[in-house]
């Protein structure tokens, strides 16, 4: 294991998952977090002693060239969807990127992936998008053989989409949602970190990926096909834009009059701007394929870790089976 990669954020959602597999490539691993005892479980990934978490702080300079220095790659999978205290979006998609780059170079990093987000625009009105833009730019002006993956909606067993509205779903026959018509193209965690490590080894050529499933569908119609593995039937209601801004607005200052104590976990302003577009992969854009991975389709993963939503839980298998033998 004479091989190093640094991972920022590598215990988060698809952090996580590029850990493991570069784990299983026989590298050593540094998992760089804020709260590294909070993210011991990856440690089990590898042999006692390859995957190891260390604190790190991605706004300053001499915290993140601690990490970086010795690393023959890095990946920054640091990403927020609220602002938090200091962590701000310019903060740590902006600024915490071009620094991971700049570092990066100077150290003498062989390869250095980012992860982006599909959707960013310098242009745009919204906070989240336009900073992982500006954090691409910083990116590739340092590092110009840099390869950035830019993944719509990420599904898995820890995902913050359809476990979020499956256990909403069970709140009452209503399932309110922002946007119904936008349209995603979920992809698949482990592709995402298969895409990862391709750019890690090499075996991805430098520029940017827009990575996303077999499927294209509405917010609505992902909602469905969320509802139908979880077997519960709720009215999917599009809560007009006007309207979840002003929720959001709400959310937001009770968020800011608590200074930060209550969260806003529900739906903020700058989630509203992101949801008035699609998104999927561009015309023409470079993606799996490219990268040759084939997509994983939802279908074969969500009732993989949905079906604790169903009503009978673990048992709905058995239930349904008794309802079988007994019909015949």
């Amino acid at each position: 294991m004479s091989k190093l990669v640094t991972i920022f954020g590598g215990s988060g959602f698809v952090g996580r998952y590029i850990a493991r597999r570069m784990a299983k490539e026989g590298w050593r691993v540094r998992v760089a977090v804020r709260r590294p005892n909070e993210a011991l479980f990856v440690k089990p990934y590898g042999t006692p002693g390859q995957v190891e978490p260390l604190a790190c702080n991605i706004r300053d300079d001499a915290s993140v060239r601690a990490m970086i220095r010795g690393a023959d790659a890095v990946v920054n999978c640091v990403g927020i969807l609220n602002r938090s205290g200091k962590n701000t979006f310019d903060a740590v998609q902006a600024e915490g990127a071009g620094r991971i780059a700049r570092m990066a170079a100077a150290e003498g990093v062989q390869t250095l992936v980012q992860l982006s987000a599909i959707g960013s625009d310098k242009g745009s009105d919204s906070d989240y998008a336009r900073t992982k833009a500006e954090g691409e730019a910083a990116v590739l002006a340092a590092f110009p053989n840099a390869v950035i993956l830019r993944p719509s909606i990420v599904f898995g067993t820890e995902d913050g989409f359809f476990n979020r509205f499956a256990a909403m779903s069970r709140m009452g026959p209503v399932l309110p949602v922002v946007g119904a018509e936008t349209k995603f193209q979920p992809v698949h965690v482990d592709d995402v970190a298969h895409a990862a490590v391709k750019g890690i080894l090499g075996q991805a050529a430098p520029g940017i990926y827009e990575l996303g499933g077999p499927e294209v569908d509405t917010f609505r119609g992902l909602m469905g096909r969320m509802l139908k593995v979880i077997q519960r039937r709720r009215a999917i209601v599009n809560v007009p834009f006007f309207l979840a801004r002003i929720m959001g607005f709400g959310f937001d200052m009770v968020q800011a009059a608590t200074l930060g104590l209550i969260e806003n976990k529900m739906i903020t302003r700058d989630q509203v701007k992101n949801l008035r577009h699609d998104n999927v992969v561009s015309p023409g854009a470079k993606g799996l394929a490219d990268l040759g991975i084939t997509p994983t389709a939802m279908e074969a993963v969500l009732p993989e870790y949905l079906w604790r939503y169903r009503p009978s839980g673990q048992y709905a298998a058995i239930k349904d089976s008794a309802k079988n033998l007994k019909k015949a």
